[in-house]
Order: structure tokens, then sequence, then C-alpha cells
């Protein structure tokens, strides 16, 4: 990938300010753009945008080519009057500190419904909506009848008491085995509830083109997030098992994870299944083709997570309780990319998560395709996570940089600057102060200032560094359950001061210039 010195801003859009329970797709959005338009920067960096299920992590998603409806911005219904003032109040009696999944599912879910009955009502948007639904047609289908029965079984389970209702253990059989008379019969008896679910995505796509319009209207282009694997309980695994490893029972046979390390003894247990590579070679990767080609239609640019996965990965027997019995498999990485780059352009936007445990055959496959790969400047002062923080070798010193990279001071995964180096080691602090050659008053403009002044192609930084914010800001966890993904901007937290300051920065060393 061949692009231009610049920088950019890490906010997901659940983390926008805004009165409605969750960072929507409304005027909130638009702001931030401003924004980062006044703070100089061309690059707006979130997470994956897909629907989100157990956990609400936007990596385990109901769908590969989905939105997540919660972004739907509700004003908008109710200005084109598909909702009403009532609504609208009732979703404004969330919270606007974090999000609270829970209550606003609860509150949000039967509004979009009932904005999508109101608009199927109207016979003036059914030019627009026939469109939208016949060229998705590939995924849309599959995932409204797919959405339309996981929301059937998951209320039938939790009236039962019922943990688990994944498809492929509380479905009936001929549901599960997803039967062409069985899916038929409940497509027929099941047709509204079906068509809100495309109507719901006509909205939040909708919705996401204006917002990505405006965007790259501004000279901002939008960098996205592509998870490598897929959740289980989603419209791909149900709709095309043959392409995961799956026993006759529909249930993994292997399942994704990262070995242990110095972090966790146990190491990282994602469950997702792993790839019939096979399969993929069998179609000649057209699952795989449609995928990143539909990711860069949403996306201006794609970081793929978990990048070194596509050489080798982890997998995991299916019945395993932790990550510490796996094996490392091989992936035609070389096989898939050759195609993609034959069938979607040479220049393939991508930026290859390639943090871990990397290999020779991990660097070759990204360095092969020029796709940048990623470092994360708060590692370069952690002798924790380098192993040995002091070596003139560690990848993460921006002295040692490749150009062709990006540069981070954190990702969601990481603690926020000021948390890390509150907890830092004295040893730490430090290397740190000798490096940089004075003691800074402020580690966070510190340490953004150095990310920016790299080498790095591309520098993005999270707006909690900017905001100089500490670990009860911190968007994710690894390898814990609740409290995550949560995290919100305020309303004016992003000050006129804050972005001059990343302006003058980003003019100092060549960026978006």
């Amino acid at each position: 990938m061949t692009c231009a010195r610049s920088s950019g801003v890490l906010l997901h859009i659940s983390s926008l300010p805004g009165k409605y329970g969750i960072g929507d797709f409304g005027k909130a959005a638009f702001d931030f753009v401003d924004a980062l338009a006044e703070a100089g920067q061309t690059l707006w960096q979130i997470l994956p945008l897909g629907p989100t299920g157990y956990g609400d992590s936007p990596y385990s998603s109901f769908s590969s080519f989905a939105g997540n409806e919660l972004f739907i911005d509700p004003l908008a219904l109710f200005n084109e009057a598909l909702i009403s003032q009532s609504d609208l109040d009732s979703l404004v009696s969330l919270s606007a500190d974090k999000v609270d999944f829970g209550r606003l599912i609860e509150a949000k879910r039967p509004i979009l419904k009932k904005a999508a009955r109101r608009f199927l009502q109207d016979q003036s948007n059914s030019k627009k909506y026939v469109h939208f639904v016949t060229r998705h047609k590939k995924w849309l289908s599959d995932y409204a009848i797919y959405r339309s029965i996981k929301n059937h079984y998951d209320e039938m389970a939790a009236r039962n008491g019922v943990s688990s209702s994944t498809w492929n253990s509380y479905w009936p059989i001929e549901l599960r085995n997803a039967e062409r008379k069985a899916v038929a019969e409940w497509e027929k008896g099941n047709s509204d509830e079906i068509e809100a679910v495309q109507v719901q995505q006509y909205f939040f796509y909708n919705q996401w083109n204006k917002l990505k319009d405006y965007a790259n209207g501004k000279g901002i282009r939008i960098v996205g997030d592509l998870p490598i694997f897929t959740a289980l309980d989603s419209a791909d695994v149900w709709s095309r098992p043959e392409l995961f490893d799956l026993d006759s029972a529909k249930i993994p046979r292997k399942v994704s994870g990262v070995p242990p390390d110095y972090f966790s003894e146990d190491g990282q247990l994602w469950g997702n299944p792993v790839y019939r590579w096979s399969a993929h070679r069998k179609e000649k990767f057209a699952w795989w083709t449609e995928r990143l080609r539909y990711s860069l239609g949403v996306y201006d640019m794609v970081r793929i997570d978990h990048f070194r996965g596509f050489e080798a990965y982890w997998a995991v027997p299916g019945k395993a309780l932790t990550a510490r019995i796996g094996t490392w498999e091989k992936a035609p990485g070389h096989e898939l990319f050759r195609v993609l780059k034959k069938r979607l352009g040479t220049n393939l936007p991508i930026i290859a998560e390639d943090l871990g445990f990397i290999t020779d055959g991990v660097r070759d496959l990204r360095d092969s395709y020029g796709f940048p790969g990623m470092k994360i400047l708060q590692f370069a002062f952690d002798s924790r996570e380098s192993g040995d923080a002091l070596s003139p070798d560690n990848v993460f010193f921006p002295h040692n940089y490749p150009e062709n990279c990006v540069v981070y001071t954190g990702t969601h995964d990481n603690d926020t600057l000021v948390g890390k180096f509150k907890k830092a080691a004295v040893e730490d602090i430090a290397f740190l102060e000798e490096y940089l050659g004075y003691r800074p008053p402020h580690i966070c403009q510190a340490l953004v200032r150095e990310a920016l002044k790299s080498s790095a192609r591309i520098a993005i930084v999270q707006i909690q560094d900017i905001l100089e914010l500490d670990s009860d800001s911190r968007m994710n966890t690894p390898s814990t359950v609740g409290g995550n993904w949560t995290w919100r901007l305020q309303e004016g937290q992003f000050d006129s001061a804050q972005r001059l300051w990343l302006k003058n920065l980003s003019r100092m060393y060549a960026r978006n210039i």
C-alpha cells in the first residue's frame, strides 16, 4: 500500500458523544469529522461496524457484512416521521457516560423495528430500498433470515432460563442445517420480521454512506477494521458451514486463539471456528474476495486484525477450556493474496496487524504485498512486553521504524498512555526519560510527539491519549468479560486547544500537508 505521510485519530463510533445511549451516525459523528479537519488530520480509524452479540465485542459479530443497527441515528428517523418524540425520550433516559448495552438493546431495538414497519408503509421509499436489497442480496437475505430465527430462539431460550442459544445448539435440527424446505417455510411465516431486519440494514448503510461521504469531502479517509476470524454465532457460519472446520453436528473441531505468553499463562481462547482452507481453495477464495471487496467499499483503508493468521494460526481443540493446548497450522496466505490482488487491484489499502508472535514467514507475507505493519509506541518502554526494553534493536523504538508502517500510541486493547505509565516500573520510566533526553512534564504529549515525528508513514493516536485520560477510559482489556467497549467521549472534551496542538504537531512533522 502506498500513501502520503499522514496522521489520524482512533475513536470507535460507539464512543462518540450523544444523548441516545451510544455513539451513532448523527450530529456528533459529523461534528467529529469537523474536529478532525480542524486538527489537521486526514485519517479516522474505527473498530469493526458489525452487529455484536454476547460480550459486546465488535470483533465478534453476527455477520461479516451487516452493520450494527445500534449505530443508526434515531433523530434522523424522527425527522423522517418514522418514530415519535416519546421514542426519542425513552433513549434520552439512557446513560451518556458509558454504553449500557443491556438497557440500550432493550430500549432501541423495538424502536428500530417500529421505524422499519412505518418505512415499509410508505410506497415512496420502495425504489431506493428495492435497489439496496437487490445490490446486497448475496449476504442480506441470509443475514435477515438468520437474525429472524435467532431473535425467536434467543427469546425462547431466555424464557426457559437457557444461557446459550447459538444456532448449532438450540435451533431445531432442520433450521440448524439450513434445510431448504425448512428455511423457505420460515421465510413464509416470518416475512415481516425478515423485512424489518433488511430495512434496518438499509437505514444503517444509508446513514453510514452519508457520514463517509462527508468525511471524504473534508479530506478525511476512514480506516476500518476487519477481524480475520468470524464468530460461530453468525450468519456466515450458519449459511456457509462448509467453509469452516465443523463436524457433522456443526460443532467446531478446532477454534482460534493465541498461545500462552508473558501476559496470559493460559493464552487467549477466542473460540471462533477456524477456516477449512481446502474448501476456500476449491471455490477459488470467492468468499474472501467478496468479504474484502465489500470492506473496501465500506471503508477507505482496512486494518486486518491478527494478520499473522494468514500465514499460520493457533488451532485449539474445540472442547478445550483454555488455549494452552494447540498447534500452529499453516494457512494459504500467499495463495489468497495473489488472488485478491488479481481481482481487487495491485495496491490493496490494507494495514497488517502484525503484533504478537511474528515469524519470518509472517514478515515475508506482509512485505511481499507491500502491507504496512504496526508499531505500538508504548511497547518500546515496557520491558515486560518487549523482553528487553533497553536493547537498541527493540522494533518498537521510533528510530527502528521502517517507513512503510503505522505507528500507534496504543490500540483498543492497550491501556491509555496515562494509565500505562502510572503503573510502569521505575526502570521503564527512567529509560523513557533517557531515550527522550529529558524528563517530560506530560508523558502523553511527549509520546504523541514521538509518534508523529517518527519515520512511520502513518501515525494514529487514540483520542484518550490526546486527552490524557487514565485507565478508566480504556476501551478493552483482553481475556476479560464485562466492562469492555463501553467508554464514551463527552461533549466538548476534544476542544479547540487540543485540536490546534494536534494540528501544529502534524504540520511540524510534515503530516497531512
